[in-house]
């Protein structure tokens, strides 16, 4: 048995039947648990596990779906183990309703309550009032550091060009901030939950984007979550120029292409 396995027994105070682990957790170890009681959980860690859990909660609280935190620690989070049958035809609809309702949650500014982190790569997430400001600093800039100089030229060239390009003071949406189908429960036509969250207050393009990036849902989930704001397609190679440097910053150079590919979209 794991040593996450144990913690996570501990954290719930029941005995385990057993503990399997599951698949997926580039980042973070994650297990699925059957408890003594006949109950299942869902044990993982993380870069801040009190901070997801607290994302979870937001997310919750939106009435889009997410599993429940029921434990957790500095090293630990034990979650409801939510269904994860598949997708069915209905799916993309539902979807579309559950990602308006969590973009219908909104704040006062652009951040969050604390910095957060994919693994090494940290997510800068200080409270701003203007938001390419924001995204130019706390998305972009952060990484020129870390990139050849003709792309950090490029990546530093659309960071000063964003006041023409973002809205200022675009509606702050409740950002689940890592939203990709593999971060999407699916059982049946309905939604099952939203995990692994990133989340702070930005412009709701920013999860639509994401969604795109590998991959596309269909014109059912369109219908169902809204028109999209003019510009959202210019727009779209920005934001999803993040999650692009933070796969290469992750995994390598197999991902240079993506990220040149957003600059060319946008460009620059």
């Amino acid at each position: 048995m794991s040593d996450l396995a144990r913690r996570a027994a501990d954290l719930l105070g029941v005995p385990l039947a057993e503990a399997r682990p599951m698949a997926g957790g580039d980042l973070s170890e994650c297990v699925r648990l059957r408890l003594a009681d006949g109950r299942e959980a869902v044990a993982k860690t993380g870069p801040a596990p009190r901070e997801e859990a607290r994302m979870l909660a937001a997310i919750a609280a939106t009435g889009a779906p997410a599993p429940a935190v029921l434990a957790v620690d500095e090293t630990a989070l034990v979650l409801e183990c939510l269904s994860d049958t598949g997708a069915g035809p209905g799916t993309d609809a539902d979807l579309g309703r559950v990602v308006a309702r969590l973009h219908a949650a909104e704040g006062d500014r652009y951040g969050w309550h604390s910095d957060y982190a994919f693994g090494p790569v940290a997510i800068e997430n200080a409270w701003d009032d203007d938001w390419p400001a924001f995204w130019g600093r706390r998305r972009l800039l952060c990484h020129a550091d870390h990139l050849p100089v003709p792309l950090s030229r490029r990546i530093e060239a659309l960071a000063n060009d964003l006041g023409n390009r973002l809205p200022k003071r675009p509606r702050p949406a409740l950002l689940h901030g890592d939203l990709w189908s593999g971060n999407v429960l699916f059982a049946g036509d309905r939604v099952a939950g939203l995990i692994d969250p990133a989340c702070y207050h930005g412009h709701a393009e920013v999860d639509l984007a994401m969604l795109g990036l590998f991959g596309r849902p269909g014109p059912a989930f369109r219908a169902a979550y809204g028109a999209f704001e003019p510009g959202a397609a210019e727009r779209a190679p920005i934001y999803k120029l993040w999650p692009a440097l933070v796969h290469w910053r992750l995994f390598g150079d197999g991902y240079r292409g993506m990220v040149e590919g957003c600059l060319d979209a946008a460009g620059v």
